[in-house]
């Protein structure tokens, strides 16, 4: 691949500058905030948390004794009592390197690897070092809002292409060339999907490599649900085209290990034609870890072994649970007037429905039907405005099986008592 036709020259650089600005009642932490202050506190039930992906929250999905001991052990190490490097702890670098390369075709060592607190961080990064006036970014919609946020806070101009949910939300390249222009300098895509509970396949996302080239940009590929897929598609990490055009990844020992408040997490670049080096993106990204937080050297000190250690029947159990929740949300949505589902999940821990307004005597909009969810039956789902899709639902189903049963009783009710044929 010739590297004059990747990328466009001067379009990055360490340049972000503006204020994070965000409508309170539009972002995930926005929202959750006013459901909760509309839970009555005279319903003595359970609240049900079917709005943020987070399953580590029940006993049943507690993460494996091994990455419990691997972080004591660190702890009590001597060796991750000071200030890590810049751009990581060498051993973790190189155990992440490894991870990620299984099944690529090129293979990464640590030097393309970072080190980031969650994959928050990684996105904040790569936002920071693609910055600058005049610039934009391409983000899939729906899309995890934090990308939104991020690019915008680094003076990055957002723009949407769409992702198609008659076609398990896969990406409408004709919108990605329609919204594209010379002053792009990169696409997001999320896979396995959040919030569409998607999971790309292998010509899939070769497809989405090849229109980029085509369009000089390179591709950000959150892969925060990596390997956690539960249908028909195998997990495929974007690196693996990464001679079609420069990707760099963004994951996290998060969601696999169901440990998200251990915020360890890494931005790893596939450049096998040095694309991203001749441009600048690893200088910048040196100069943002340089003067950026660092992860604790005790999390990164226990990567290694957390990473190679893990037994697979710790990940088979968690996805068996995950698909067997998938499954009690799949039969209970049918039951709900309303509201459909256009695609099974097939990977992650949520997944998006469509309201049918017309349907209810006094519901507006998606806003108003998950106030007057938590209002009337203490349970918490997202509004699909919160993820750039008015009137459509984002649900988490990876939650306790009891919990479960019991959210989607108390949905049916509530559709069946404010749906226009009651």
């Amino acid at each position: 691949m010739e590297n004059s036709t990747t990328l466009a020259p001067k379009k990055w650089g360490f340049r972000g500058n503006s204020d994070l600005k965000a409508d309170p009642e539009t972002t995930i932490r926005g929202v959750l905030t006013m459901l909760m202050s509309n839970i009555s506190i005279s319903d003595d039930r359970p609240v049900i948390p079917m709005s943020v992906s987070q399953p580590s929250a029940f006993p049943c999905f507690y993460t494996t004794q091994i990455a419990t001991d691997a972080i004591v052990e660190s702890v009590q190490a001597t060796e991750f009592r000071s200030y890590p490097p810049t751009e990581g702890v060498l051993p973790a670098r190189r155990a992440v390197a490894e991870y990620l390369s299984q099944g690529l075709p090129n293979k990464l060592s640590p030097d393309d690897v970072f080190m980031t607190i969650g994959c928050q961080q990684a996105c904040h990064a790569v936002m920071h070092v693609l910055g600058g006036s005049n610039l934009n970014l391409l983000l899939p919609r729906p899309c995890f809002p934090y990308y939104d946020v991020a690019a915008r806070t680094a003076n990055l101009e957002v723009r949407f292409f769409d992702l198609l949910p008659e076609k398990n939300w896969e990406v409408d390249l004709d919108s990605v060339i329609a919204v594209a222009d010379e002053n792009t300098v990169g696409m997001v895509i999320i896979n396995p999907g959040n919030p569409g509970g998607n999971v790309f396949t292998y010509d899939h996302l070769k497809k989405v490599a090849e229109t980029a080239r085509k369009l000089g940009i390179l591709i950000i590929s959150d892969e925060v649900y990596g390997h956690m897929v539960f249908g028909e598609n195998p997990f495929v990490p974007m690196g693996a085209f990464g001679s079609i055009t420069p990707i760099i990844t963004l994951g996290s020992i998060s969601k696999r290990w169901m440990v998200p408040g251990w915020r360890a997490g890494w931005l790893a670049t596939h450049d096998p034609d040095g694309i991203l080096k001749e441009h600048g993106i690893i200088t910048s990204l040196i100069e943002y870890f340089n003067v950026a937080p660092l992860p604790p050297a005790f999390i990164q000190g226990a990567l290694p072994y957390i990473l190679t250690k893990t037994e697979d029947d710790f990940f088979s159990r968690i996805l068996k649970l995950i698909k067997e929740a998938a499954n009690v949300f799949n039969e209970g949505i049918k039951d709900l007037p309303g509201v459909t589902c256009p695609t099974r999940p097939e990977g992650a821990t949520c997944v998006m429905v469509k309201l049918d307004i017309s349907s209810f005597e006094d519901i507006k909009d998606d806003v108003d039907f998950c106030v007057k969810l938590a209002k009337e039956e203490s349970v918490m789902i997202l509004p699909g405005v919160s993820v750039g899709l008015p009137n459509w639902l984002r649900i988490t189903f990876a939650i306790d099986p009891s919990y479960l049963q019991d959210g989607m009783k108390r949905m049916k009710s509530f559709c069946e008592r404010h749906s226009k044929r009651a």
